[in-house]
């Protein structure tokens, strides 16, 4: 197979990307190891209902004012948004289980949701492409340099495939790249140093969703917010969907990748008794939950990521830029400079591989 531009990653950077090149007539490959577009956005349906509206985003959740990119996105695809419930009491935690309800604060107040879930986003994206541009299941195993351009490798369940490119664009985590990838010739040492000192956004990280009959939290005057020094989830969120009468919460699992309190069953059974105990008796049978421990995703995660939690400073550094020169570029979120980590992060991280790419015809 033979092309212009290889992408690696389906996530939003590749996606974004791809559907600019498509635009500009200019021919591309797009492949993730994954056998669904999205990357780390990840809507799951419930399992409950299927005829209601009662997603959970897995992934990220939120977008906010003052990121214009994600902003005109969303509006071009006429894709709905809704601000994040922050009406009421935040419920606090402490190490000893003391709970408090009284706290008049919104730790999110102002964010905005996706009506459908954001997997919406990366769908329609997706949608815009021709199929056979898109190879999903397809692990990049081998990139190769060659006289004119590239040659990769990847890795199918039923076999191997060959792309021949020009340039090369990686949209996938850095550390992704460094431990599962080989280069021929291999990448310079301060390269493979950088990449694998950049840590992947949301890699150490679990979320746990929990739907019920309905927000019965908002009863008692509580937004849904809650932060917890005892654990397992150190923040909870209202995770209701716009347009349901269901209601839902979600929290971000505090206990570190490594440790057995965070196997899926035990996490299942702690969690939504935690829910019980921080916002109430009717919380104690959820109608259905999920968990997602990114930690667990090798097409996430590397052993290197497991103690990742807080928000890293990100960018580029010159080293990883310096191999645009040669047609080998970067565009993860985490190569972002000003939103890197956020949604933003991965439009922002596009656009400046589309600069790079310097297309005739195309502007970011």
């Amino acid at each position: 197979m033979q092309t212009d531009i290889f992408i690696a990653g389906a996530g939003l950077s590749g996606l974004a990307l791809a559907t600019t090149l498509k635009q500009a007539n200019t021919p591309f490959v797009l492949a993730d190891i994954r056998d669904r577009v999205g990357g780390r956005i990840l809507t799951l349906d419930s399992s409950h209902d299927s005829q209601a509206a009662t997603v959970a985003d897995m992934g990220p959740s939120w977008i906010w004012p003052g990121q214009p990119r994600i902003a005109a996105l969303l509006e071009r695809l006429g894709i709905e948004v809704f601000e994040q419930y922050s009406n009421g009491l935040l419920v606090y935690e402490d190490e000893s289980g003391q709970i408090r309800r009284d706290l008049d604060y919104s730790t999110m107040a102002g964010s905005l949701r996706v009506k459908d879930g954001l997997g919406r986003l990366t769908r329609d994206l997706a949608a815009q492409l021709p199929d056979e541009s898109i190879q999903l299941s397809h692990r990049v195993i081998c990139v190769r340099q060659q006289q004119h351009g590239y040659e990769i490798d990847l890795q199918h369940p039923d076999g191997k495939l060959t792309v021949q490119a020009n340039k090369v664009v990686f949209a996938i985590p850095p550390r992704v790249i460094a431990a599962h990838i080989d280069f021929v010739p291999a990448l310079p040492e301060q390269v493979m140093q950088d990449l694998t000192a950049t840590p992947t956004w949301m890699a150490g990280h679990a979320k746990f969703f929990a739907l019920y009959e309905r927000p019965f939290w908002r009863d008692a005057g509580l937004s849904g917010d809650g932060i917890s020094r005892r654990g397992p989830l150190m923040e909870i969120h209202d995770a209701s969907a716009a347009g349901s009468d269901y209601g839902a919460l979600f929290g971000f699992v505090g206990i570190p990748a490594n440790s057995p309190a965070r196997s899926r069953r035990r996490l299942l059974d702690d969690a939504t008794k935690q829910l019980e105990r921080m916002f109430g008796p009717a919380l104690a049978d959820p109608l259905d939950v999920m968990l997602k421990d990114w930690a667990e995703d090798s097409a996430t995660a590397t052993a290197a990521d497991n103690a990742t939690i807080s928000h890293p400073h990100y960018g580029m550094p010159s080293s990883i830029a310096a191999l645009a020169d040669q047609g080998l570029l970067f565009a993860s979120t985490e190569m972002a400079s000003q939103f890197g980590g956020f949604i933003e992060g991965a439009l922002e991280a596009s656009e400046t591989a589309l600069q790079q790419l310097n297309i005739k015809g195309v502007s970011s």
